[in-house]
């Protein structure tokens, strides 16, 4: 399978989903659990631990790499182009869910409306 193709296939969690949306704009760990908050109105939280684990995981994957920055208490980090094209297709995805979601529902009040009618 070529590396475009992994790509497509690959799912990511809940939790680096929200971070490489965080990461569209470069930023730093306690700015990206901010933003993660703010983007879901505090439906969605990532604790320290569970943002660096997944930060170190994303950056061996290639899909964030880590700023050169001269402060040496922030880092900043940024999506690369592999990271964007996994959040683009990961979007695309949860997409085509809500919509099968959406017809199985459909379905459903159908066949129920069928079944007392």
């Amino acid at each position: 399978m070529s590396r475009a193709n992994s790509l497509q296939t690959e799912q990511l969690t809940d939790s680096a989903y929200y971070i490489l949306l965080a990461l569209l704009t470069p930023k730093h760990g306690y700015a990206i659990m901010k933003y993660i908050e703010e983007l879901t109105n505090g439906e969605v939280k990532i604790g320290p631990a569970t943002l660096y684990t997944l930060i170190k995981k994303m950056q061996k994957s290639g899909y964030i790499l880590l700023n050169e920055d001269d402060d040496d208490r922030r880092k900043t980090y940024q999506i690369t182009q592999s990271g964007e094209l996994i959040i683009t297709a990961e979007i695309e995805r949860r997409l085509r869910m809500v919509a099968h979601g959406n017809a199985a529902i459909q379905t459903a009040k159908e066949e129920s409306s069928h079944e007392e009618g």
